[in-house]
């Protein structure tokens, strides 16, 4: 089977890239031919000489980094050279055989790509690793008031909401971006197939999905070998890990480091950084890691702390803890509280109420042996049943080979 991969970095960005790049790498070592299409390098190395994969990079600039603001704009909108070099590359492939998976368009690609590949009659599939396939941010928030947003994607509330991160001029583009998107690029109008990552994340997002769309479970795995459970009753540390902007709440995690005395530790960068050690002169911060020294943080870890405001659609780092046996404290809002167990393997909190995470924080902090029996439980049970890459590429060609079928007949 040939398999295109759609993503707009050639390298690990973050976790939708992590999963794209990892399955890639997972997918061609089970014998399909693999085909990475991306916009920004540069591409991993690891990929690049590996069997079974052929790594297309553009070497264009993610949107918000491209020094030329009017290029910027308009292939952000509208990717054409994207679009025209996907289509010479799928002409070398038999769509009967062949399936385009996408994961990010956003920051690079936009959905030229995807109109392209509806076009030539391939199967596509999106994995829901965000929001953008319906709402102009991505998120369902509203950033200045910090804010979970309930509005109808496009509607005429939302356009006139200014939600964005930068200001309202921005929010305007991304209402244009999404025009473009709905229309021109048919998404998510003209999918029918779409991988969900969480109960939360499908439950949101359904409702706007065209009629006939067909959602596939997929869980999304890591890359970890199993070592011994940290005895997390010697750790001390509360450790955050993520993007430092105030979407991820890490100025709700700051808020109660000021009020209860307890270690933390940052790993990650952001825009929020330099405001969050000057509030907390004792943290620490890492910067952005490798995921070896990621793990080695986790390892030196009382808990993980994920104070999302948003609605996560995951959170690959719980999962990441509970391998390494360390509990985590996570908000209702976040899709993050479907891999915990109140009370069991971690603790789950009000989303967005600093008082409530305050006082799982304190709880954990005053009760060692707790902490410690729901990391040992948190490790037990990850390990019975653990998100291995095979896992993956086993649930995704059982996708594939399901559109593919549907596409046969569909045509007959």
């Amino acid at each position: 089977m040939n398999v295109v991969i759609i993503n707009d970095f050639a390298y690990v960005d973050g976790g939708a890239s992590q999963i794209a790049l990892g399955s890639a790498k997972a997918l061609a070592q089970r014998g399909h031919r693999v085909t990475l299409f991306t916009a920004v390098g540069p591409a991993s190395d690891e990929l690049i000489h590996m069997d079974g994969v052929e790594v297309v990079c553009l070497q264009q600039y993610e949107v918000v980094k491209d020094p030329n603001r009017p290029r910027a704009m308009i292939s952000g909108l509208w990717n054409r050279k994207a679009a025209l070099k996907l289509g010479r590359r799928l002409e070398k492939l038999r769509s009967s055989e062949s399936v385009i998976h996408v994961h990010t368009w956003t920051k690079a690609l936009s959905s030229s790509v995807i109109r392209r590949g509806l076009d030539l009659g391939f199967a596509v599939v999106l994995t829901l690793h965000d929001y953008f396939s319906v709402c102009p941010t991505g998120s369902f928030f509203i950033h200045p008031s910090q804010q979970i947003c309930v509005l109808r994607p496009m509607s005429a509330a939302c356009i006139a909401t200014n939600c964005d991160s930068r200001n309202y001029t921005h929010k305007l583009w991304r209402v244009a971006r999404q025009w473009m998107q709905s229309h021109p690029g048919h998404l998510p109008s003209h999918l029918r197939d779409f991988i969900s990552i969480s109960d939360l994340s499908e439950r949101l997002i359904a409702p706007h999905l065209p009629r006939g769309a067909r959602l596939h479970r997929v869980n999304n795995f890591i890359d970890v070998q199993q070592e011994s459970a940290v005895n997390v009753e010697d750790n001390e540390t509360f450790t955050f890990v993520g993007r430092l902007s105030p979407e991820k709440g890490p100025g709700l995690l700051a808020s109660c480091a000021e009020s209860a005395s307890f270690p933390l530790q940052f790993v990650g960068d952001g825009p929020l950084k330099q405001v969050l050690a000057e509030r907390l002169p004792q943290a620490v911060f890492t910067g952005w890691v490798s995921q070896q020294k990621v793990r080695g943080a986790l390892r030196s870890s009382r808990a993980l702390v994920l104070p999302s405001l948003w609605y996560e659609t995951q959170g690959l780092v719980v999962s990441e803890a509970a391998a390494l046996g360390v509990p985590a404290i996570v908000p209702s809002t976040s899709a993050a509280c479907e891999w915990v167990e109140d009370g069991v393997t971690g603790l789950i909190f009000e989303g967005g109420n600093a008082a409530d995470l305050e006082r799982k924080i304190v709880c954990l902090r005053d009760n060692p042996q707790f902490a410690s029996a729901m990391g040992s439980e948190a490790y037990t049970r990850y390990w019975q049943h653990p998100m291995t890459a095979t896992h993956h590429c086993e649930q995704l060609e059982s996708v594939y080979e399901t559109m593919l079928q549907r596409r046969y007949a569909d045509l007959r």
